[in-house]
């Protein structure tokens, strides 16, 4: 049985290691751990003192050996480098009284193979007092412990990946969520959405069931959060009560069964800034029957969206002024034509002198006025009236729902701060012609426009009227 067992089995003689121990308990050795760090001589004495007796076939067959003469005389190259811990903690067991002792360690072949073994020995009975015949067994574990190595870089590698990955992610337990969707299917409910209009409280509930089993550094940063546990204590303050309506929808995807899914949500970091935010959701393979992981993928696109609205009030804003363009001017004419409120006023303005100030001081002059008058109307018009540049030197505000008398009113606020504007600028004096038509049943807004503009180009030539004769660089000074 010895000899044909399929493990590797080593009959040998511990009884030098018995005595070199009882020496040292008589010298008042107690902390056999840091008596042996204090000199790994002391280590190697041990080992010394073991005689190998006989091995197995398997054994010879495992470290390559001719013989047992081959093998004894090169254990040396057997037992070497790494066996320092697992030679202390099979001296410790030894030390404590134990008749078994185990460890896990590395032995080499004669060819210099490594081989990852599973050792376990044993003090045979009747010589339990002077150890003289110990029976250790070998087993090679190479290929479970290369497996377990290979896992092991396996998670690191992915752990790496998920706490180093440059997007929000948080891996998430919706199980308690699956739990109450299997209720509401066995009552009978099909229709969720309708369900969920009905019963808010519902919505609530299941964000409330959620349970955050992870989050990588990359939340951390983006939330401004110091620590995981900070950041779990202040999930108040990045869901906000506006994110259930986007939380009901991914709510009703998970029970339509869609597994992956994705949308465009508002998060709060911590510091309080608002977080446009790119959500992808998908439920881990292995995890579909009760959802128990979910990885949860957020994406900071914030900046994309101020370029988005930028681009937006591009299109619809003049750079210069500030206020709308021409193009919004026609889009909110169309929809009030078509829509409503009714009546609509519309002012015509047309900046006075902007020609002369270019030509006599510079266009950087006229931009100057320009903007000016952009800080006029901006101050003046309030919604929902709307002011625009239509022109290079022309301006309109639209007034719906609005009669003659309110378009008056509203041109003495004007003309009341562009006195107040003058007074702070130096230079050209600030001048707004204006005109305003208010639009009867029936008719376009177009031919109010025309009308507006009429009696705006009427109060112009008042206007230069009153300054014919001066000298044109005083005209340009004064408007």
């Amino acid at each position: 049985m010895f000899e044909l067992a399929p493990v590797s089995l080593w009959l040998e003689d511990f009884s030098g290691v018995k005595r070199l121990m009882d020496q040292w308990r008589a010298q008042g050795v107690t902390d056999l751990r840091s008596y042996l760090m204090e000199d790994t001589q002391r280590i190697d004495s041990c080992m010394q003192q073991i005689r190998v007796l006989k091995v197995n076939r398997k054994t010879l067959s495992l470290f390559e050996a001719n013989d047992l003469e081959h093998l004894v005389a090169n254990l040396g190259r057997i037992f070497r480098d790494d066996m320092l811990a697992a030679h202390i903690d099979e001296l410790m067991q030894l030390w404590e009284g134990k008749q078994l002792f185990t460890s896990s360690t590395v032995n080499y072949s004669l060819s210099g193979k490594r081989l990852d073994i599973q050792l376990n020995g044993s003090i045979l009975p009747a010589y339990e007092h002077n150890w003289e015949r110990v029976l250790v067994s070998i087993e090679n574990v190479s290929e479970r412990e290369t497996a377990q190595r290979k896992l092991a870089a396996s998670e690191d590698y992915a752990r790496g990946l998920f706490e180093h990955s440059p997007v929000s992610l948080w891996v998430e337990d919706f199980s308690h969520i699956k739990a109450l969707f299997d209720e509401l299917r066995e009552r009978g409910i099909s229709d969720f959405r309708t369900f969920t209009d009905v019963h808010p409280e519902f919505v609530e509930r299941c964000m409330q069931e959620i349970r955050i089993i992870d989050v990588n550094q990359q939340t951390l940063s983006m939330f401004a959060s110091p620590d995981k546990p900070t950041l779990l204590r202040s999930l108040g303050e990045i869901f906000h009560d506006d994110l259930l309506p986007h939380f009901k929808e991914q709510l009703i995807d998970l029970w339509n069964g869609k597994q992956f899914h994705q949308r465009e949500v508002v998060n709060y970091a911590l510091t309080g800034e608002l977080l446009h935010v790119h959500l992808q959701i998908s439920i881990l393979p292995g995890h579909e029957k009760n959802w128990d992981q979910i990885l949860i993928a957020l994406t900071d696109i914030s900046a994309r969206k101020k370029a988005e609205a930028y681009l937006e009030f591009l299109g619809k804003h003049d750079a210069l002024t500030k206020l709308h363009n021409r193009a919004f001017m026609v889009d909110e004419l169309n929809r009030l034509e078509r829509k409503g409120p009714h009546p609509v006023t519309i002012i015509i303005g047309d900046l006075n002198g902007l020609k002369d100030a270019n030509d006599q001081l510079g266009h950087a002059a006229g931009d100057a006025l320009l903007r000016r008058v952009g800080e006029v109307l901006e101050k003046a018009v309030d919604k929902p009236y709307h002011a625009a540049r239509i022109g290079g030197d022309e301006f309109a505000i639209i007034m719906p729902a609005s009669e003659e008398r309110d378009a008056l009113a509203l041109m003495d606020s004007i003309q009341e701060l562009i006195e107040i504007n003058n007074q702070y600028y130096s230079g050209s004096l600030l001048s707004l012609s204006m005109g305003c038509a208010t639009s009867q049943p029936g008719e376009r807004l177009e031919a109010v426009v025309q009308r507006a503009d009429q009696r705006m180009y009427e109060d112009k030539r008042e206007y230069y009227a009153g300054t014919e004769g001066q000298d044109r660089r005083h005209v340009a000074a004064k408007s």
